[in-house]
């Protein structure tokens, strides 16, 4: 049975979706055989696997309506092991949709059993907000990685997600853990990067992945070509990243 991951923040900006995109094309370098969620409206993830936004017919907007099932819906992508269930601007409909809508919490989580079994791991990569559709994802999820970027308001609305992921222990999914706290956009010549990176291991301590995102221009440039950091640039620091933090996680999971 496949484990769930979502990567969740409810700050913009922090690299979801480009930890979403560049892990699961890593573990799908690795053998691994993962689907990747595009939960969020705006579609980058999508996108940044060279899939014309535009033209998606059937998506996660779909799926979460029971107007598709997980599997009509999913696409394979130019990363190798790596399938999606794209997004579309659609979806920033949803939230108003579901919310009259029996167990609404747990649309995507029902959805998600008829694949669970197909793959080594789902990735969803949720938008940058705690609304319904990050709840369907943490409902849905086994774990969660939260990327925290290297910068002065990075420990700000962090309490307010592990909150948010509190309630939905309680309530939702008992099953939910906390895989890791992953930081992002660190720059070692910059002081406070470090003094950031000394803090989130002060206070969370073994919940911090050892494997730190370095800002990188390639991983930054590799979305406009629609591709991975792995195909995009293999011998990049961005993809040396990736890979460790893709064994990293397999590590843990004595895969």
């Amino acid at each position: 049975m496949g484990k769930i991951l979502a990567i969740a923040n409810q700050k913009g900006g922090v690299g979801k979706t480009t930890t979403s995109v560049n892990l699961a094309a890593s573990l799908g370098v690795l053998e691994k055989k993962i689907l990747l969620i595009d939960a969020d409206p705006q579609a980058n993830a999508t996108s940044s696997l060279g899939i014309d936004v535009e033209s998606v017919q059937k998506g996660t907007y779909q799926v979460l309506e029971h107007k598709s099932t997980v599997k009509e819906a999913i696409l394979p992508t130019n990363s190798p092991n790596v399938d999606i269930l794209p997004s579309h601007i659609d979806l920033v409909a949803i939230e108003i949709e579901l919310v009259d809508k029996e167990q609404r919490e747990y649309m995507l989580k029902k959805a998600l059993e008829e694949v669970v079994d197909d793959y080594d791991f789902i990735l969803i990569d949720c938008a940058p907000s705690l609304g319904l559709i990050t709840l369907n994802s943490l409902v849905a999820a086994n774990g969660v990685i939260i990327p925290i970027q290297c910068e002065y308001f990075a420990l700000e609305g962090l309490g307010k997600l592990l909150n948010t992921i509190k309630g939905v222990q309680k309530i939702h999914n008992k099953e939910l853990a906390i895989e890791g706290l992953l930081l992002t956009m660190y720059d070692s010549r910059l002081r406070l990067s470090n003094q950031v990176v000394d803090e989130v291991k002060k206070h969370f301590d073994n919940m911090v992945f050892k494997t730190i995102i370095q800002r990188n221009v390639r991983l930054s440039e590799a979305p406009s070509y629609g591709e991975s950091i792995i195909k995009y640039d293999a011998t990049s620091r961005g993809a040396e990243n990736y890979i460790n933090l893709a064994n990293e996680i397999l590590k843990k999971n004595n895969l």
